[in-house]
């Protein structure tokens, strides 16, 4: 009776390892060049539908951490908050209006749009509004960061002075 539950025991042995072979196999044949290669883990904060902005609005957005977003300009404020306007002497958004909604007090998007005169900050009374500052340079390569005025406009390139140079907005950055 012994050797009988010996040999029981070593039969459920054996059938065990040959189903878990049966579908190792199976797995390894169902394996595609395309399951080789593992989606990365690094977030590489690429702007989602940036093509389709690009195509409509003729608005670069390059990257972020999804706390600046590109925005309908018509959004409605909340607790005298809305969005955060940028105006440009081109052709860019709905006749030269771009607008960004700030969602958290950190945030960071780099883009591009040219020819930037203007950019508002998306509080609509005093002491309202994300701190922010803005990068713009001039087609001679000339970088600057400007505090934009959170609850009011900030003027830049033609804006500030008509002999400045034209610029373009390269990033958005809010901190508190």
């Amino acid at each position: 009776m012994q050797l009988t539950k010996k040999l029981a025991v070593a039969a459920a042995v054996a059938v065990g390892l040959a189903t878990a072979g049966v579908w190792t196999a199976s797995a390894a044949s169902n394996t595609t060049a395309a399951d080789d290669t593992q989606p990365s883990l690094v977030e590489d904060y690429a702007y989602p539908g940036a093509a389709q902005i690009l195509a409509q609005y003729n608005v670069t957005l390059v990257s972020g951490d999804g706390h600046i977003i590109f925005a309908d300009c018509s959004t409605p404020p909340v607790e005298n908050v809305s969005v955060m306007q940028v105006r440009s002497t081109e052709n860019v958004g709905t006749n030269g209006l771009v607008c960004f909604k700030v969602l958290s007090p950190t945030g960071h998007l780099e883009l591009r749009i040219p020819a930037v005169y203007e950019i508002r900050g998306d509080g609509r009374t005093s002491g309202a509004g994300h701190k922010v500052k803005a990068e713009v340079t001039t087609d001679a390569g000339q970088h600057s960061t400007v505090d934009v005025n959170p609850s009011g406009s900030t003027q830049v390139g033609i804006g500030a002075n008509p002999n400045n140079a034209p610029t373009t907005l390269l990033q958005l950055t809010a901190a508190p």
